[in-house]
């Protein structure tokens, strides 16, 4: 619609992979060059990660255009299955037939034995097999395990199947926990891909534009680029998205030099944020390494971003409403107990709820987030009214967390209940409780009822975007930050002490923050030392501080 308007011939930040449209970054090419280095070897795990947006794809698609004549590739984009399933999926990209005599599915077996042929005739004729799994922070342990074991067929010499694990930043928290360690100690070549930085975004929107049939100079003016930066954080799809908005509105207004107040504009429309306020309010700039890395085992993406709330809680405005009465006391530093293997969730109002395994509509929802942190509120002993929420919560030793890249492994490991906000299909946004969770299903409360889903079901509504209440330690007084001093360090240090005594983390130097790295590297947490709200939720949870828990289930 607006190429012509700028001397263009196409749109230039479309999100569709052109390849014409590529730009490789050092960033780029050096994940690049840590798969083609993987693939040469003697076979393992090859690990790329990246956060959503960043250009693993595009890496990806250029490994696969320069792998060697020999190699042997299956390409699994979509990891959501079974271990049989996987098997099956892996068997068919290979071409691979498959057996299977007697009643019932084919098992496990019907499917290794034909692969194990298959590659050791392929390694015969002097050829690689590589097996690409996109997305794979959403493989299970289980499934983890078996792709473990399937690095076993092997000869004298070599593994016969060498396998690359590509997905956002919570696989490699998922590879940390200790029920994984054999699987990370066979990953031969890792690589984080990281956002671009100032420089790159001015020459990735340079190149885009240039491609797309741009002469004359850039019409972004420099302001409007480090506003783009700024907005879009350096990930190339956020800065597709919101550049494609800012042409489209300079090009409705007959504007032909983008300047910083459009792209604010266009910000607004793509992201829905307010751009007045300061931008780490609302995200953490690329920067310090460990938010790179911040997530706790499985919590699969989203607690990746825990460390980068934490910043963002301590500034944004508070969410309404308001918390009224006393919570539970929460145990004092000189008495910590034993680490409890099954926490008790703290009683909650008697409900004679409703149960469908129906999809909820929109109407039956809870339609606003402040109705939904009022609903929440009884769950943790708190009457929510209208008010700052988060801003009260504190008053009662609660702090309020947020994240918008949890996955259903880390709603598992923080193991509380809290919001999800969902999205339906031609409908709109709502809102719903989490109150419980079995290996395959999840209930959702609203009001006086409640469903449980599919966990299949429930990944076609969310998208990530969780909210919960966790306990601040005693004498801690406004918004934790990094427990690394005051009130909240003592009563860590004591905490984490405990735990180490009772063999629940390994030994460590005995000061703060070798205690706090180590019972971090146990629970998956990024060990660089920082103490903010996911390690508390973990040192909450694994001491028996008095919190709501995700039951089992519910009837």
């Amino acid at each position: 619609m607006y190429a012509e308007f700028f001397g263009l011939q196409q749109s230039p930040f479309s999100i569709a992979p052109d390849p014409r449209y590529l730009f490789m970054s050092e960033h780029h090419r050096e994940a690049l060059a840590h798969l083609l280095y993987g693939v040469q070897g003697d076979g393992g795990f090859v690990l790329l990660s990246g956060e959503i947006g960043a250009g693993k794809t595009t890496v990806c698609r250029c490994f696969l255009e320069q792998l060697p004549e020999n190699c042997r590739v299956a390409y699994i984009f979509n990891p959501k299955l079974t271990v049989n399933d996987l098997l099956k999926t892996i068997c068919s990209e290979f071409h691979v037939e498959v057996t299977h005599e007697g009643i019932g599915p084919p098992t496990i077996k019907d499917h290794l034995d034909p692969l194990n042929t298959h590659l050791l005739a392929s390694h015969a004729r002097g050829e690689r097999n590589v097996l690409i799994i996109d997305e794979a922070q959403n493989l299970t342990p289980h499934v983890l395990e078996q792709l473990r074991l399937l690095t076993n067929l092997e000869t004298s010499e070599r593994k016969l199947l060498q396998i690359i694990l590509i997905g956002q930043p919570e696989l490699r928290t998922l590879l940390a926990t200790p029920e994984l360690e054999q699987l990370a100690q066979r990953v031969i070549a890792r690589f984080h891909l990281g956002t671009l930085d100032k420089a790159e975004t001015q020459k990735y929107i340079e190149h885009r534009m240039q491609v797309a049939g741009l002469s004359g100079p850039l019409p972004f003016s420099k302001k409007a680029v480090a506003r783009v930066h700024a907005l879009a954080r350096g990930v190339p799809r956020r800065i597709n998205l919101l550049c494609d908005r800012a042409l489209l509105g300079a090009y409705a207004g007959g504007v032909s030099h983008l300047t910083a107040t459009v792209v604010n504009k266009a910000a607004r429309e793509v992201f829905d944020c307010d751009t007045a306020a300061p931008t780490a309010r609302r995200h953490a700039q690329p920067g310090p390494a460990w938010l790179g890395t911040l997530g706790m085992g499985a919590l699969g993406g989203a607690l990746v971003a825990g460390a980068l709330f934490w910043w963002w809680n301590t500034t944004q405005p508070a969410l309404r409403p308001t918390v009224q009465p006393a919570v539970a006391a929460m145990t004092a530093p000189d008495e910590v107990p034993a680490p409890a293997t099954v926490e008790q969730p703290v009683s909650t109002p008697a409900m004679a709820l409703a149960v469908s395994d129906t999809v909820p509509d929109l109407e039956t929802l809870i339609g606003s987030e402040a109705q939904a942190w009022r609903e929440l509120g009884p769950l943790w002993g708190q009457a929510l009214a209208d008010g700052e929420a988060c801003a009260n919560a504190l008053q009662h030793q609660l702090q309020c967390y947020r994240t918008d890249r949890m996955t259903i492994h880390g709603l598992r490991q923080l193991n509380r209940p809290g919001i999800l906000t969902l999205r339906l299909r031609g409908q709109g946004t709502a809102w719903a409780l989490l109150t419980a969770m079995t290996d395959d299903s999840a209930t959702l409360q609203s009001g006086e009822q409640r469903w449980r889903l599919p966990l299949a079901t429930l990944n076609d509504l969310w998208r990530g975007e969780f909210a919960t209440l966790w306990r601040t330690p005693p004498g801690q007084t406004g918004r934790l930050v990094d427990g690394r001093a005051g009130a909240a360090a003592e009563w860590l240090d004591t905490r984490i002490a405990d735990l180490q005594a009772h063999g629940h983390v390994p030994p460590s130097a005995n000061n703060l923050n070798a205690r706090i790295q180590a019972f971090q590297r146990s629970r998956g947490v990024d060990a660089a030392g920082v103490a903010g709200p996911l390690t508390f939720m973990q040192v909450n949870l694994a001491s028996g501080v008095n919190e709501p828990r995700l039951v089992a289930s519910q009837p």
